[in-house]
């Protein structure tokens, strides 16, 4: 193990995985923005939106990222339309999760008795408080474990975007390797950092869900 080789590379490497980190940040909030738009949109705008928003999940359900990827950084500029490299990422990763989030934030939603949105008119109470007082309070708690999931899925998946020069974490072991001549040392702490984050968000997941539900466990003693 040539561990002189993971010394000298560290710098980089650790510039490559904070820019990860901002990207994934990026994508993941837009992401879960347009996720959430479309989960209402899917449950509430007319037929016609209806039938797109399901035509543009189909597709993205069908099609590998890299598709993704290769469609908005090649083919797109053939037809004046040009993004730069991080733009593609943070552009790629949301379209290609926002579906699945959608279809999480829906199923959640549409778990929720219909006898409480009755009660909630009933009350007067406004969307807002509907939202907050009603929905998120049961529905987050069954939507964070798949939401995780995705978020855990979207971070590894931006690992593809060194094909399209985006430099985060992958690319920037790419370069430490062409500098170190050490792949498996550099690709080993690669995967070791990435084992680590994603296990340290699925911590903190499972502790936020075990504090959100709580109560639960409470009204079953």
């Amino acid at each position: 193990m040539d561990w002189q080789a993971i010394i000298t590379s560290l710098p980089s490497l650790g510039a490559g995985m904070i820019a990860t980190l901002k990207l994934c940040a990026i994508a993941a909030f837009c992401s879960l923005l347009w996720g959430t738009l479309m989960a209402v949109a899917l449950m509430r705008a007319p037929p016609f939106w209806q039938r797109l928003l399901h035509l543009y999940t189909s597709l993205t359900l069908a099609l590998p990222l890299l598709i993704v990827i290769y469609l908005l950084y090649f083919v797109l500029p053939e037809y004046d339309i040009t993004f730069t490299s991080p733009q593609v990422g943070v552009l790629a990763l949301t379209l290609y999760y926002a579906p699945y989030i959608a279809q999480v934030v829906r199923s959640a939603t549409e778990m929720l008795p219909r006898g409480q949105w009755e009660a909630c008119r009933v009350l007067g109470l406004s969307r807002t408080e509907q939202l907050r007082d009603v929905v998120l309070p049961q529905t987050l708690p069954q939507m964070l474990s798949p939401l995780v999931g995705l978020m855990i899925g979207l971070i590894k998946d931006s690992a593809l975007l060194s094909i399209v020069s985006v430099q985060e974490f992958m690319y920037a072991a790419k370069q430490a390797i062409s500098e170190t001549y050490a792949p498996l040392e550099i690709y080993l702490t690669v995967a070791l950092c990435y084992w680590v984050l994603n296990s340290l968000i699925d911590w903190l997941a499972r502790h936020i869900e075990f504090r959100m539900t709580r109560y639960r466990r409470g009204m079953q003693h």
